[in-house]
């Protein structure tokens, strides 16, 4: 090798070097090479609501379920546009589902913030919901459907009402059938023997389906799936059965009754056979199950409820009302100024709840809210206690699930409004939605017993109720751009 020619290999040698590591070639220095990928980028995170579906819209009174899905979140934290929009706040899981009930109208946001799993920005979703006024609130309109007088008897003092089903024998589909607590020779309470019908608009005229003294003291009403007609009848201690045709019946002659004093039907639902819920004075309830019209057993699922009075002042369980969605079957408690709720009625056994009324007091109520023991007492609660109601006596169904308890102003005290219609949500605290309605303003008290609830694809929220006053039905109802009712403040 020529001298110069190590200098040459030298700088040849330190510019590869230099190019290498410039590179990361060789293993050396930082950076990406040949082999190595760049990391992935950090998972997006997202959270939506699943339910309510946009738009939703609910009445006052009831609840509704938030549900929530996110992804790659660490931690969310849930948050109401307004304290009236219920408990929805503070973490909550990544996924999953509360129930809320809105304490007021309006509209309502419920937004969820989730923090990314890889830090970052939070995500949130929001979901809006209006609660409307409640059921009763938008009722604006009352209408005199007809006289409840039976047409050849003359008894009166309507208290038991129901909607027909079906059309059989001397009834069509939604006739109304009412029952007369009074006769017609001496107008004495309980004395009364007829069951009327009417047909459903303004105006109609009773027809008599039938008169015995089998019925003597009928006081409610249930319609069964063939037009038959269970009537509760306190004077004779009866609860009959009459055939769309009239025929008055006692299939359950051989069970032991104790003046009847409300009933409810609940047809079949899955392993639960159809039922008779039975109501009675001495603060019992029985169910008979059936098989069509054929009993086939009879239970008492629950006693200790107070029971005292005579006719024209009972205090006793009465106004019993289903919410076969839930299977659900609801107590007006008189004495006590309660309405009770038995869940999962179907289910419950002999001597299932065992109510402690407190009826120490029972000579002067009210007494005070009931509690519960026995093996399904965990079933059992009050979902509504004292005022504004006034010795409550009927109940209905509306279609939201609320329902509307009429007063039967036993003892009603100087300074109070008579004949006030409540309406109660199984779900909101304290059970009250909103304020009472008075149905009839003649100031004679004690005109509200029966009451039935039906919609109608065109008018909505039908509410039919009887006037004791007037001896008749009527109908309230919600009539577009027909104002509102005043609702009477307690």
């Amino acid at each position: 090798m020529r001298a110069g020619d190590s200098t040459i290999a030298s700088f040849g040698l330190l510019i590869c070097t230099a190019l290498l590591m410039s590179c990361g070639g060789g293993g050396m220095g930082g950076g990406y090479g040949m082999g190595t990928s760049a990391p992935p980028p950090a998972p997006s995170s997202s959270v939506m609501f699943t339910s309510p579906a946009a738009g939703t819209s609910i009445n006052f009174g009831r609840s509704v379920k938030l549900a929530w899905t996110s992804t790659n979140s660490s931690s969310c934290t849930a948050s109401t546009s307004t304290a009236a929009g219920g408990t929805f706040s503070g973490t909550q899981p990544t996924s999953g589902s509360m129930t809320v009930v809105p304490t007021a109208t309006g509209a309502v946001a419920y937004t969820l913030s989730c923090t990314p799993t890889a830090g970052g920005t939070a995500v949130t979703s929001s979901i809006s919901v209006t609660v409307s006024p409640s059921v009763l609130a938008s009722m604006n309109s009352i209408t005199a459907i007809g006289s409840t007088l039976d047409p050849s008897e003359h008894g009166g003092n309507p208290y038991g009402l129901a909607l027909a089903t079906t059309t059989a024998g001397l009834l069509k589909a939604g006739d109304l059938v009412v029952c007369n607590f009074n006769d017609g020779a001496t107008n004495t309470q309980g004395a009364g023997t007829t069951i009327v019908g009417l047909q459903p608009t303004a105006g109609a005229t009773p027809y008599r389906i039938a008169q015995s003294a089998t019925l003597q003291g009928c006081n409610a009403l249930a319609i069964l799936p063939d037009g038959s007609i269970s009537a509760s009848a306190y004077s004779s201690n009866q609860t009959a059965l009459v055939t769309p045709t009239g025929t008055v019946g006692t299939p359950f002659a051989a069970d032991t009754f104790h003046q009847p004093w409300g009933i409810a039907y609940v047809a079949a639902q899955g392993a639960s056979p159809a039922a008779l819920y039975v109501a009675n004075a001495d603060g019992s309830i029985v169910r008979i199950s059936l098989d069509g019209d054929t009993q086939t057993e009879l239970t008492q699922i629950a006693s200790g409820f107070c029971g005292s009075g005579q006719p024209g002042a009972i205090f006793a369980p009465a106004g019993l009302t289903y919410d076969a969605s839930i299977d659900t079957l609801y107590i007006v408690d008189t004495s006590s100024n309660s309405v009770v709720a038995f869940a999962n009625v179907s289910s419950i056994g002999d001597a299932g709840i065992v109510v402690d009324g407190s009826c120490a007091s029972v000579s002067t109520p009210p007494t005070p809210a009931p509690t519960f023991s026995g093996p399904s007492a965990s079933s059992a609660r009050v979902i509504a206690h004292g005022a504004p109601f006034i010795a409550p006596i009927s109940a209905a169904l509306l279609a939201d699930g609320d329902l509307i308890v009429g007063n039967g102003d036993v003892n009603i005290a100087a300074d109070q409004k008579p004949n006030l219609v409540v309406e109660i949500s199984p779900v909101l605290p304290g059970g009250f939605v909103g304020q009472p309605v008075q149905l009839d303003t003649s100031g004679t008290p004690g005109a509200l017993f029966g009451i039935v609830a039906t919609t109608d694809p065109q008018r909505g929220q039908l509410i039919y109720f009887n006037d004791d006053n007037t001896n008749s039905v009527m109908l309230l109802s919600v009539v577009t751009g027909g104002g509102s009712m005043m609702p009477i403040p307690y």
